[in-house]
């Protein structure tokens, strides 16, 4: 039986700029590093939740074929790729504080249907959602009112 997630990929096509990205910026700690013939394992992941690690795995070593590895790459550097979301309480101050680190937003903080977000961009070009949830969220409502 499957108990949750335990690792997602976050495609990278420079694992080392995108390490201190996660680490500096971000505040996530390193989980492993470890380097397997000509590939390597980092995987990193938000202090407060041990249980959940993102990968950062090169757009061009991951096993695919030289073809899809390309077009792979291509899609990261376009900033076409969204990796998810990241949750916080307080969308406008970690917004405030990771923009201080040199974080790139395309969007500052909005109120949303579900509660306030804001994206931002990694090294590589991945966008993610940074939201704080509303407390009382009813998605089936609001999600029925935002599809109306």
């Amino acid at each position: 039986m499957i108990k949750g997630l335990a690792i997602a990929t976050v495609w990278s096509t420079d694992q080392e700029r995108d390490l201190r990205f996660f680490t500096e910026k971000l505040g996530f700690e390193v989980r492993s590093d470890v380097s397997m013939g000509d590939m390597r394992w980092i995987t990193v992941g938000a202090k407060d939740q041990p249980d959940v690690e993102l990968t950062l795995m090169r757009t061009d070593g991951s096993g695919l074929d030289p073809e899809s590895a390309e077009a792979l790459t291509k899609l990261v550097d376009k900033g076409v790729l969204g990796a998810g979301v990241m949750r916080t309480d307080d969308c406008r101050a970690t917004y405030e504080e990771l923009r201080a680190r040199g974080v790139e937003f395309l969007q500052e903080p909005q109120e949303r249907p579900y509660g306030t977000e804001a994206i931002f961009r990694d090294e590589s070009g991945n966008w993610y959602s940074l939201t704080e949830r509303r407390e009382s969220l009813d998605l089936s409502k609001e999600w029925s009112e935002v599809c109306d």
